[in-house]
């Protein structure tokens, strides 16, 4: 009797990951998005060399074959990173509307700057990364750029799913929150402290002289709205310790104050965990050699779903398997996207594959 041959976890990637993307994309460039995801988590690097050895094989391919198929992928295919937001939005474990946080990150490689505007739906201490833009510049987004990516979240998944939006120092203006208000966004944004603050009567102080008298770990609100860039909003403050253990003086804007300003703020953070997950704890993205931002942006897009399957696997492990132990300082020991890279980087070089816990089960949306 002919004994069955087990699937391999090539396979096993290879068919949620079909299922979320046939009859939008060629199958051969699939079947290469899945060999891309897989090598991501075992190699934890976006090195082309590094990526191409963990190309699971037939034993014919060879790594130099596969860094040619991976080099012409970047090179000649155009991705529809819109496709890969859809399918990490089914992937997201829970039903909006969403909290979204709104970062930008860069690094420079050599000469060359890489600049990466982001939107991340945050979730348990991370965030699911859902839209990005490549910025072809230097610096700060404009009001342009990130109403851009607003409009492209909603006209895919709708201006229901939005839910309110968290924003750092450097997504400000007078355009920018305007835009918000009009289109009835509710937004979280912190300020700088020496942002001037208008008054009904004409008058106007520095932000930060409001709220003078707070003490560490002690909070306010302005009951009533003022003006900041223009802007009718209302005005929160707190006063935390820095990074370097400063005292700082926290100041959000707000669309209103029906939720606690500070404790929506809060959530922000999420993506910059999400960027270091996606760099320098996870996947190293600045490793990339590639000094073309369009080519960056397709290996961004795969980093995506690669990111999306361990934080989805940690997150089960932590919260089924084993929970991740506390440290001294009161916090987890490493995070969710971490434990599930790891736990899905055992699994892809075992080829018995005997875990029972079905981690290809993770990429599907059933």
């Amino acid at each position: 009797m002919m004994i069955p041959k087990a699937e391999s976890n090539f396979t096993k990637t290879f068919t949620p990951i079909n299922n979320h993307l046939t009859g939008k994309v060629n199958k051969a460039r699939i079947r290469l998005i899945a060999q891309v995801v897989m090598a991501l988590c075992k190699v934890q690097s976006v090195n082309l060399n590094k990526l191409s050895t963990g190309f699971e094989t037939d034993g014919k391919a060879t790594a130099e074959s596969s860094m040619r198929r991976l080099q012409r992928f970047l090179a000649e295919y155009s991705l529809d990173t819109d496709l890969i937001a859809k399918m990490v939005m089914k992937l997201i474990p829970f039903q909006g509307p969403y909290q979204l946080s709104m970062e930008r990150t860069e690094w420079d490689f050599g000469s060359f700057r890489f600049n990466i505007l982001a939107l991340g739906i945050v979730y348990k201490g991370c965030a699911f990364p859902i839209l990005f833009t490549m910025l072809p510049k230097k610096g700060n987004s404009n009001t342009a750029e990130r109403v851009e990516l607003i409009k492209r979240f909603i006209r895919l998944f709708g201006r229901e799913a939005l839910g309110s939006l968290l924003a750092d120092r450097e997504f400000v203006g007078h355009k920018w929150v305007k835009y918000l208000e009009d289109n009835n966004i509710k937004y979280f944004i912190r300020i700088r402290e020496n942002f001037m603050v208008h008054f009904t009567n004409g008058q106007k102080v520095k932000a930060s002289r409001l709220f003078s008298t707070l003490k560490v770990g002690e909070k306010a609100t302005r009951e009533k709205p003022v003006l900041v860039c223009g802007i009718r909003c209302y005005l929160t403050a707190c006063k935390v310790k820095s990074r370097d253990n400063k005292p700082e003086l926290q100041l959000i804007i707000s669309y209103d104050q029906k939720n606690c300003p500070i404790r929506e703020y809060e959530n922000r953070w999420q993506i910059e965990t999400m960027f270091k997950a996606m760099k320098t704890s996870g996947f190293n993205l600045e490793q990339t050699h590639l000094k073309d931002t369009e080519r960056v942006g397709k290996l961004f897009a795969l980093v995506m779903i690669a990111y999306t399957w361990a934080y989805k696997t940690g997150i089960y492990l932590h919260e089924r398997v084993r929970e991740i132990p506390i440290k001294s300082h009161g916090r987890r020991a490493k995070s969710f996207v971490k434990y599930g890279l790891e736990f899905l980087m055992q699994v892809l070089f075992d080829p018995f594959n005997k875990h029972k816990f079905n981690v290809f089960q993770v990429l599907s949306c059933t």
